[in-house]
C-alpha cells in the first residue's frame, strides 16, 4: 500500500495541536494518522499520513484556519516497508490526567501501570493525541478524583473505545455501553476492550447514535461521554432525558467558537454547566441535569 507523509514545523505546542486536529478531522484529504512531537531544534513537528498523495492546495486550505506559528507543509512518499515501524514506534506514550495512553509496542514497559490504556487506532478515531479526546479524558479523570461514582456509562461515537475503556478502568463496578455507527470503529473498540481486560464490562455495539435498539433497552445512564460533532451534540440535548435524566455529560468535539452556542442549547434543556476547558482551539463542556 502506498503511503505519504505530510510534515511541518510549529512554533508552539498550541499551534502544533491545532494543526494536527484540523488535519485529522479533514475529510479531504483524509489522514490515516496524525502525530505531534517536540522537535530537537526547538518547537514541534506535526506529521500526517495518507494512503494517497494529498493535494497541496487542499492542505493549504485546511491549515489556513490554524492561525500563525506554522511552517510550510512538506509532502513525501514513505516506502511501504517502513509503514509498520512508523505507525507503531513513532507514537510515544502520552499522559493525560492520570491516564497513560500507549500502543502495543510499549505494552511490556507500561501495561502494569494502574491507569495505562493500550489503544490501537487503526482506522478509528481516538488515540488521546487529539485535543478533543484529551479534554474528555481529563474531564473524566477530574470527575473521578472528586469522588464521583457512576454505575451506568454511555459512550456515544466511541471510535477506538478509549473513553469507554478509561471509564471502565476508573469505575470497576460500572457497566459501560459504547456505540458507534462505523463497524470498523466498533471492531477496533471491542478488541481494545479485550486488550485492556474490560471486555466483560464494556459492551460495544454498532448502530445509530439515537435509534439503536441496544441503546433503548439499556436502561438509564448516570454518565454520558459524547466526543462527536456540534450538530449531533445539539440534537442530543433533549434526547437524553429519557435514558439519562440525572446524568453528568461530557461534551467534546467543539471548536472554541462553537462552545457557547452548544452550551446555551444544553442550558435550555435543563443542564447546568459544571466545567469548561479548552486546548489547542477546542473546548469540552461538562454538564449535569438533575431529574425532574
Amino acid at each position: 500500500m502506498a503511503l505519504y507523509k505530510l510534515h511541518l514545523h510549529a512554533a508552539s505546542a498550541e499551534a502544533a495541536h491545532r494543526a494536527a486536529a484540523l488535519l485529522g478531522d479533514a475529510s479531504r484529504p483524509a489522514a490515516s494518522a496524525t502525530t505531534v512531537f517536540e522537535a530537537q531544534a526547538g518547537g514541534y513537528l506535526v506529521e500526517a499520513y495518507y494512503t494517497a498523495a494529498p493535494d497541496p492546495d487542499d492542505v493549504a486550505q485546511i491549515l489556513a484556519g490554524a492561525g500563525e506559528g506554522l511552517g510550510n507543509p512538506q509532502i513525501e512518499a514513505v516506502p511501504e516497508e517502513n509503514w509498520v515501524a512508523l505507525s507503531q514506534s513513532a507514537l510515544p506514550p502520552v499522559t493525560i490526567g492520570g491516564f497513560t495512553v500507549h500502543g502495543s509496542h510499549d505494552r511490556e514497559r507500561l501495561a502494569r501501570r494502574h491507569q495505562a490504556l493500550e489503544i490501537e487506532a487503526g482506522e478509528a478515531f481516538g488515540t488521546g493525541r487529539n485535543p478533543t479526546t484529551a479534554l474528555c479524558l481529563e474531564a473524566l479523570w477530574r470527575l473521578m478524583r472528586r469522588q464521583h461514582r457512576f454505575h451506568r456509562v454511555l459512550d456515544l461515537g466511541c471510535g477506538t473505545g478509549i473513553l469507554a475503556i478509561a471509564a471502565a478502568r476508573m469505575l470497576p463496578a460500572a457497566r459501560v455501553l459504547a456505540i458507534d455507527n462505523d463497524p470498523v470503529a466498533t471492531a477496533i473498540a471491542a478488541e481494545n476492550a479485550r486488550l485492556n481486560r474490560v471486555a466483560g464490562r464494556v459492551r460495544v455495539v454498532t448502530g445509530d447514535l439515537f435509534r439503536s435498539p441496544a441503546l433503548r433497552s439499556a436502561g438509564r445512564f448516570d454518565l454520558v461521554l459524547a466526543n462527536i460533532l456540534p450538530g449531533p451534540l445539539v440534537d442530543l440535548a433533549p434526547r437524553l432525558r429519557t435514558i439519562a435524566p440525572n446524568a453528568v455529560v461530557i461534551l467534546s468535539g467543539l471548536l472554541n467558537a462553537q462552545a457557547r452556542e452548544v452550551a446555551a442549547v444544553w442550558r435550555m434543556a435543563g443542564y447546568a454547566l459544571l466545567c469548561r476547558r479548552s486546548q489547542g482551539g477546542w473546548t469540552a463542556l461538562v454538564v449535569h441535569r438533575r431529574g425532574r
